[in-house]
């Protein structure tokens, strides 16, 4: 059986990250290395961790693509569930996040928002289905 465990996001400075994520979103440290390479945060069922770039250098021998809040987003997104998407983005934004698309109601009634992190990953804001 396979089970999803974590998403880890490759960042500049980790500690700034991990502080992003929890005043914006109100996760909490899960785990951190004392050498503030790596990082988990409590997030739900599924750990969201970060690494630094030299840490995912030294696993990935031949390279990966950065996030930079200067390009476009990578086609991938971290969906975070809430039930008042328009207030967890105003507060992300006062910590730090850009607004990539501003609130809207789909056809099927959800409630999404989509915004980047202070490393440029794109977040969803969406409210639940059903």
């Amino acid at each position: 059986m396979v089970k999803f465990g974590y998403t880890i996001l490759y960042v500049a400075d980790v500690a700034a990250s991990v502080n992003f994520y929890e005043k914006a979103f109100g996760f909490q440290r899960k785990f951190v290395t004392p050498e503030n390479d790596y990082a988990e945060l409590l997030s739900g069922e599924t750990t969201l961790a970060f690494a630094s770039k030299t840490l995912a250098s030294s696993n990935l021998k031949k390279g990966f693509i950065a996030s930079d809040k200067t390009q476009q987003p990578f086609a991938i997104e971290i969906g975070f569930v809430t039930e008042n998407p328009a207030a967890v983005l105003a507060h992300a934004v006062e910590q730090g996040a850009t607004i990539e698309e501003d609130v809207l109601t789909k056809p099927w009634g959800q409630t999404v928002a989509y915004l980047r992190d202070i490393d440029g990953f794109l977040i969803e804001l969406c409210s639940p289905m059903g």
